[in-house]
């Protein structure tokens, strides 16, 4: 099954296109143990989700612990449910090569978030893997994103400028061969992501900054789907996972991610 065929397969059987950010912060969680916050997230959830998606960062950032907490993670998500890594990874082919074969070999993850700036040759080792998928920054949440995904780009003889993260949306749909290619674009900036999806019609859209970030969620889900409403994969991460800091920070995480799945299911509805 290809990332995309276990992705829809997810959306269609939970009716969702909400996917939640296993980010964990020990200075905001209930309990100290960290795979078991994210199991009971997890269990809490996996009926109302297309997909999870951890950051690396979190669990790089305690060692070996760490490590071993997103480990046990991964091995709690249902495996009709993706797992996309946020490792942002991008790098010369051949140290790509490597990051390419961690995440989908050793780690076995179904998509990774990866970096276009170094171009083609960078991206090429996550693409040559089919059944996987790899989420190209396009136009990022951050406000510092425009530094340079804004900057206005020469296209061709003829033709007028455009700005960079066009550019890398129209360079996705090239390097789309194995249909395996999706783009990152954050909701804080819902009139880039109209035009991105007019670009890509039909690729997967990765869609942060919904909620702490200050994200629409209605025009996340209208303009980041594609013609039949779908493919618009919309992340909730803090919103989510510290709905509650005490006991029930399970049960409260639940209720949060149900009125997200149908606040999108009703968008998609009206779009």
């Amino acid at each position: 099954m290809t990332f995309l065929e276990k992705l829809e397969t997810a959306a269609r059987v939970n009716g969702s296109w909400l996917c939640v950010g296993l980010d964990p912060d020990p200075s905001l969680m209930p309990i100290p143990d960290v795979a078991a916050f994210n199991t009971a997230i997890i269990e809490a959830t996996a009926d109302l989700v297309c997909a999870y998606k951890p950051n690396i960062a979190f669990y790089e950032a305690m060692g070996k612990d760490g490590m071993a907490a997103l480990e046990k993670t991964a091995a709690a998500v249902p495996s009709h449910i993706p797992i996309i890594i946020d490792a942002k990874r991008g790098d010369i082919g051949n140290t790509a090569r490597a990051y390419a074969r961690a995440l989908f070999e050793t780690w076995g993850f179904d998509a990774a978030t990866v970096s276009p700036y170094l171009g083609y040759d960078s991206l090429e080792p996550f693409l040559a893997y089919p059944e996987k998928a790899a989420f190209i920054l396009c136009r990022t949440s951050n406000p510092g994103g425009s530094d340079l995904q804004n900057l206005l780009c020469s296209g061709p003889e003829g033709e007028p400028e455009r700005p960079l993260y066009q550019v890398v949306a129209s360079k996705a749909n090239e390097w789309n061969r194995l249909g395996n290619v999706g783009l990152v674009v954050g909701a804080p900036y819902p009139d880039e992501l109209r035009q991105v999806r007019a670009i890509c019609p039909d690729l997967p859209i990765l869609i942060p900054g919904v909620g702490a970030q200050g994200g629409d969620l209605e025009l996340s889900a209208k303009y980041g789907s594609n013609e039949r409403g779908e493919r618009a994969i919309i992340n909730s991460s803090r919103q989510v996972l510290y709905a509650s800091g005490g006991a029930d920070y399970a049960d409260a995480a639940r209720a949060v991610a149900r009125k997200l799945r149908d606040d999108i299911s009703q968008a998609l509805s009206t779009r």
